[in-house]
């Protein structure tokens, strides 16, 4: 079960929201605290950034690497700031190989996304009825093997097919689609998605079975002043706000929270 970590607001190091907190990403990624399946996040990780400045699609830095192992991103962590940045550590579901393909965020234009969690038995139950519902585009966009990209994939075309929904409204629709298919398909889906455009920042915790891994939000926070975070565990002691279970939360650029039931 992988970890993730989001953040809007104020502009900040990648080196501060990774590396300076003693549950940082980096600890997480051999020493977490909350995670359902597993015990280390060894599989590689991806950090997704925006720099409005630079170009309208975001930027993407992934490795097969453990995160404390690659010795390149302390470097580029001194030097990238931003103001939405979307990171992932991967501890794979067997079967899913280690590649770059299948390392997360993924990104379409100007979407970042990101999933902890799984559709269980993913290639002997919803893998062929989510292909069936793609357009030809969506289709091809898929590299990888993993559940994670598919649900990206169906996400998108159904927002291509229903371009007035808002973005929070095609996550609902696509978390209950899934959870419907998961019934009939007797299996069981758990869903802690992140999406973001550069200007929000979608996320769900969800489960079609049982509770969802941990999800937690930060805001209003001398460590990370003028901005929100979103964290599988909580990096550090403070008043970190536990994601109701099946819940969805936006946040956009002037911080205002908003949840709703799923």
């Amino acid at each position: 079960m992988c970890r993730l970590l989001a953040y809007i607001g104020s502009p900040v190091s990648l080196e501060h929201l990774l590396y300076n907190h003693e549950n940082s990403l980096i600890v997480q990624s051999y020493q977490p605290k909350e995670m359902i399946y597993g015990n280390v996040s060894v599989d590689g990780f991806g950090i997704g950034w925006y720099d409005a400045n630079k170009s309208n699609e975001p930027f993407i830095y992934k490795s097969v690497l453990p995160i404390w192992n690659d010795i390149n991103l302390p470097e580029l962590s001194r030097y990238v700031e931003s103001e939405c940045i979307l990171s992932y550590i991967r501890s794979a579901t067997p079967g899913q190989g280690l590649d770059l393909s299948n390392s997360q965020p993924f990104r379409y234009k100007d979407l970042l996304f990101t999933h902890n969690g799984k559709i269980n038995n993913f290639r002997q139950t919803l893998y062929i009825p989510i292909r069936e519902e793609l357009n030809d585009e969506f289709y091809k966009c898929i590299d990888g093997t993993t559940d994670s990209e598919h649900i990206f994939a169906f996400i998108l075309n159904y927002w291509q097919a229903n371009p007035s929904k808002t973005l929070e409204q095609v996550l609902s629709v696509t978390l209950l689609t899934l959870k419907d298919w998961a019934q009939k398909h007797q299996t069981y889906i758990n869903a802690n998605l992140v999406l973001s455009d550069g200007n929000k920042i979608v996320a769900s915790r969800f489960s079609s079975k049982s509770n969802p891994p941990s999800l937690y939000w930060l805001e209003e926070d001398s460590t990370f002043s003028g901005a929100v975070v979103i964290a599988s565990e909580p990096l550090f002691e403070g008043k970190w706000t536990p994601f109701p279970k099946n819940s969805i939360m936006s946040v956009g650029t002037n911080l205002e929270i908003q949840i709703q039931q799923i």
